[in-house]
């Protein structure tokens, strides 16, 4: 696949105990974000953070939050990413779902002689 140019960026941004039946959320987005064809996804696990409830959650040892944030991020064209987020947008119950139009400087995979 290639991703040159304009492109948007799709964040899901739910917390790491969030699940879709008996299975993380996050994980359930990304196996579908890879059946439905797209250019990748990464999920990243926040440190500290809150959100619509207020509530903070954090790793300090003090704290020991077992529900931390977790961000998905998606990076294709703008009409794929589109229809993902109508897929998946029912899926998040609690959390945050942004877009945002981004300039794709660099995509390449493992194994290209593009290096």
């Amino acid at each position: 696949m290639t991703l040159e140019g304009p492109a948007r960026r799709l964040t899901i941004v739910v917390g790491e105990n969030d699940t879709w039946h008996g299975r993380p959320l996050y994980t359930e987005i990304v196996h579908r974000a890879h059946a439905a064809g797209l250019a990748g996804a990464s999920v990243f696990r926040g440190i500290e953070g809150f959100g619509a409830s207020h509530h903070i959650h954090t790793t300090r040892i003090l704290s020991l939050s077992e529900d931390l944030p977790v961000a998905v991020v998606i990076v294709d064209h703008a009409e794929p990413v589109q229809r993902f987020v109508d897929e998946i947008a029912p899926l998040v119950r609690e959390g945050l779902i942004t877009l945002a139009d981004v300039e794709v400087v660099r995509y390449v995979g493992r194994g290209s002689d593009e290096r």
